[in-house]
C-alpha cells in the first residue's frame, strides 16, 4: 500500500544529496570564493551568470530573477516532477531505501506520477530496441550502420537499436510490462487506428532521444526498406516529455564535454553527432526535426557558461541550398550568444558522416579545425545573391552585407572585415566604412537594419521610392570631385568632344544627386555639346525637377582659372582626375573579382583578369602623363 515518505528519510535525502552534483547535470557550474558556485541561471534568461549555488548548505540561489530552493526543489522545478517524486528520484541516484508511513511499500504502479510512468516506459522501449538490433530480423539495420561505418561498440555506445517489422511487436512487449493502452497512448509510440493502437515505428533503426539528465524522452527512426512509404527520418511527437524545440540529440553525452571545452557543434543528424563523437569532436549535438532555435540556445548557454569569456558555437551544414538557409537562420539567433558562432561547411557539401566515411576521423576534426566565422559566411552568402560585376549589384550587395558587418560584435575585428568587404566588393575602404557606420547607427536608433547603404554610396533608391536627392556634403572629397567635373561638363561642353565623351559618358557617379545629373547629361547625348546654351536647357530638361536648382547652380559658378588658357588647363586636370578615379574604381571591380575566383578551377579567366589590370594601369598612367 502506498503511502508518504516519511520525513526523517525525506531530510536523510536531502542532507546526503550533493546538490552541485545534481544542478552540474543541467548547468555548468564554476568557482565563485570559498565554498560558492555561479552558474547562468537555469529559470531565466541571463548574459552574466547570477544563478549562486552553496554545497555546504545544501542551497541555490539566483540573484537576478530571484529562485532559491534545495535539491529537492529544484528537481521538481526543472523536471516539472512532483515533490514525492523528486525525493523518490533524489534517492534511488544516492541508492538509499525509503520508507512510507502507514507500512506502504512506496507508490503502487497506478499511483506513480505520469512523467515518471512514461520515462518508465521509454526506458523499457529504449531496452527493448537495443536487444532487438542483435536478433538475426535486424540484418538490414545492422548493415546500413557498417555501411556507415558504425560497428557494434559504437551503436552500443549510442544505443542504437531495431524497431521489427510488423504492428505490434513493442506494444505486446509493453503490454505485458502492465502498461495500459490509455498510458501508451501517451508515449508518443503508437499510433491510433481502426482497431486501436500499433507500433509507430516499424521496420526502422532506432536512436534514443534523451534530456539532459540522460533519460530517455523519445526516439529518433530511419527508414531501411523501400516499401516503408513513410519519410526517412520519422520521430516522435510532441508529448509531454519530448518537446523538439527543448531537445538536443546527444547533449546527455556530450555535456561534460561541452562545460569543459567551452565549445558545442551542432550537426544536421545522429549518424553525424556519432561521427563527430567516434572522430574526436565530443561536443556535437544535432536537433530533432527542428531548427536551432531560441529554446536550444538556452540549453547550449548553460552549459557553455556564455559569460563573455570565451567558448564558441561551430554550426555544420551541407554546401547545399538548404543548408546554407539553415546557416542564416542560425545566424539570425546569433546575437543570443555571447560566444563566438562559426560555420563549418565542408567544400565538397559532404557531412560529417560521410566525410568520416570517406576520409576518416582526421578529416572530420579538420572541417572542425577550419571553420569560419558565422557572420563571415553571412557576408559571403548575401554577395552571391548579387551581380558583383554591376554597379547596381555591388550596391545592393553593400546594402545587404554593411548591417551584417555592423552586427559584429568584437569591435576590434569589425573594421577588418569591413577592408576585406571592400576586396571583395572591389570598392573604398571608406565607402564601406560609412555604410557599415550608417548601418550600426540604424541599428542602435532601432531602425531596420537592412534598409540603405550609408552616406556616400549613391545608392539607386528602391523601387516605387521617389529620390529625395540631398544635398552633397561639401566635406566629401568624392562628392566635391564630382561636383567639379560636373561643373566643367555644363560649362565647357566643348572639351567633352571626340572620345572625351565616351569616357565621360561612362563614368561612375557615387554621390546620388550628381548621379541624376551624370544620367540627364547621357540622356541629352553629345550632340549639343557645341552649344553651351541648348546643352545646359536640354539637361535641365532632362533632370528631375528638385534637381533643376543644382543645374543651375553647377552651370554658372565661376571656375577658378583667371584666363582662356587657365581654363582650359583646370578643366583638363578636372576631368583627367574624373577618369583617373573611374579607372581606379574598375581597377577595384576586377581586383574584387580576382579575389573572389579561384585560380586553379579557372586559370584563363584568372589570366584574362591580370592582363585587363595591367591595361587599366597603363591607362592610369598615361592619364598622368597627358595631365
Amino acid at each position: 500500500m502506498a503511502g508518504l515518505i516519511k520525513r526523517e528519510d525525506i531530510d536523510e535525502v536531502r542532507q546526503r544529496t550533493d546538490i552541485k552534483e545534481v544542478i552540474d547535470g543541467y548547468v555548468t557550474l564554476k568557482g565563485a570564493g570559498l565554498g560558492s558556485f555561479k552558474g547562468l541561471c537555469p529559470f531565466h534568461d541571463e548574459r552574466s551568470p547570477s544563478f549562486t549555488v552553496r554545497p555546504q548548505v545544501g542551497r541555490y540561489h539566483c540573484f537576478g530573477c530571484g529562485e532559491d530552493g534545495d535539491a529537492i526543489s529544484f528537481v521538481q522545478k526543472l523536471d516539472h516532477s512532483s515533490f514525492q517524486e523528486a525525493v523518490e528520484k533524489l534517492a534511488a541516484r544516492i541508492g538509499f531505501e525509503l520508507r512510507y508511513e502507514d507500512g506502504g511499500t512506496g507508490p503502487s504502479r497506478e499511483d506513480v506520477g505520469k512523467r515518471q510512468r512514461l520515462l518508465d516506459a521509454h526506458k523499457l522501449a529504449d531496452e527493448f530496441f537495443r536487444a532487438q538490433l542483435l536478433t538475426p530480423g535486424a540484418t538490414e539495420g545492422r548493415n546500413f550502420l557498417h555501411g556507415r561505418g558504425f560497428d557494434r561498440a559504437a551503436a552500443e555506445q549510442f544505443g542504437v537499436g531495431y524497431a521489427p517489422q510488423g504492428w505490434d511487436a513493442l506494444l505486446k512487449h509493453l503490454r505485458g510490462r502492465g502498461y495500459t493502452d490509455a498510458e501508451l497512448r501517451l508515449t508518443g509510440m503508437f499510433s491510433e487506428g481502426n482497431r486501436g493502437i500499433y507500433d509507430r515505428f516499424r521496420g526502422r533503426l532506432i536512436w534514443p532521444i534523451r534530456d539532459i539528465a540522460g533519460d530517455t524522452i523519445g526516439f529518433g527512426a530511419r527508414k531501411l526498406y523501400e516499401d516503408d512509404q513513410g519519410p526517412k527520418y520519422l520521430n516522435t511527437p510532441e508529448t509531454t516529455l519530448y518537446k523538439k524545440s527543448q531537445v538536443l540529440y546527444g547533449i546527455d553525452l556530450a555535456k561534460r564535454n561541452i562545460a569543459k571545452d567551452r565549445q558545442l557543434v551542432v550537426v544536421e543528424g545522429y549518424t553525424d553527432v556519432m561521427a563527430c563523437h567516434l572522430a574526436g569532436i565530443p561536443t556535437a549535438v544535432a536537433t530533432c526535426g527542428t531548427a536551432f532555435g531560441a529554446d536550444h540556445i538556452k540549453i547550449a548557454r548553460r552549459l557553455l557558461s556564455d559569460d563573455g569569456t570565451g567558448g564558441e558555437v561551430i554550426f555544420t551544414f551541407d554546401g547545399d541550398a538548404a543548408g546554407q538557409k539553415a546557416a542564416l537562420r542560425a545566424f539570425e539567433e546569433d546575437q543570443r550568444f555571447v560566444a563566438q558562432t562559426y560555420v563549418a561547411v565542408e567544400p565538397t557539401g559532404a557531412d560529417p558522416c560521410e566525410l568520416r566515411q570517406a576520409k576518416g576521423d582526421a578529416a572530420v576534426r579538420d572541417l572542425i579545425g577550419t571553420r569560419r566565422p558565422l557572420f563571415e559566411f553571412a557576408i559571403r552568402a548575401s554577395l552571391k545573391r548579387h551581380n558583383l560585376d554591376t554597379v547596381e549589384g555591388r550596391i545592393a550587395a553593400l546594402r545587404e552585407s554593411a548591417p551584417v558587418v555592423a552586427q559584429i560584435r568584437d569591435a576590434g575585428i569589425r573594421p577588418g572585415y569591413a577592408r576585406e568587404l571592400a576586396g571583395w566588393l572591389g570598392m573604398s575602404v571608406e565607402e564601406v566604412s560609412g555604410a557599415v557606420a550608417a548601418a550600426a547607427k540604424r541599428a542602435a536608433q532601432g531602425g531596420a537594419p537592412s534598409h540603405g547603404a550609408g552616406p556616400g554610396v549613391g545608392a539607386l533608391p528602391p523601387s516605387g521610392v521617389v529620390p529625395s536627392f540631398n544635398r552633397p556634403d561639401p566635406r566629401d572629397p568624392v562628392a566635391s570631385m564630382e561636383r567639379q567635373a560636373l561643373e566643367v561638363a555644363l560649362q565647357e561642353p566643348g572639351m567633352l568632344e571626340g572620345g572625351t565623351w565616351d569616357r565621360f559618358s561612362a563614368a561612375g557617379f557615387r554621390t546620388p544627386a550628381y548621379q541624376a545629373v551624370h544620367d540627364a547629361m547621357r540622356a541629352s547625348g553629345p550632340g549639343l555639346t557645341g552649344d553651351p546654351v541648348r546643352w545646359v536647357e536640354q539637361v535641365m530638361h532632362e533632370v528631375p525637377e528638385p534637381l533643376r536648382p543644382l543645374v543651375s547652380e553647377l552651370a554658372v559658378v565661376p571656375l577658378p582659372a583667371s584666363n582662356a588658357e587657365g581654363v582650359l588647363k583646370y578643366c583638363r586636370d578636372i576631368l583627367a582626375r574624373l577618369f583617373e578615379l573611374q579607372i581606379t574604381r574598375v581597377k577595384a571591380e576586377k581586383m574584387g573579382q580576382l579575389q573572389r575566383l579561384d585560380a586553379s578551377a579557372d586559370p584563363e579567366e584568372f589570366q584574362r583578369l591580370n592582363r585587363e589590370l595591367m591595361q587599366l594601369e597603363m591607362e592610369r598612367r598615361a592619364l598622368r602623363s597627358d595631365a
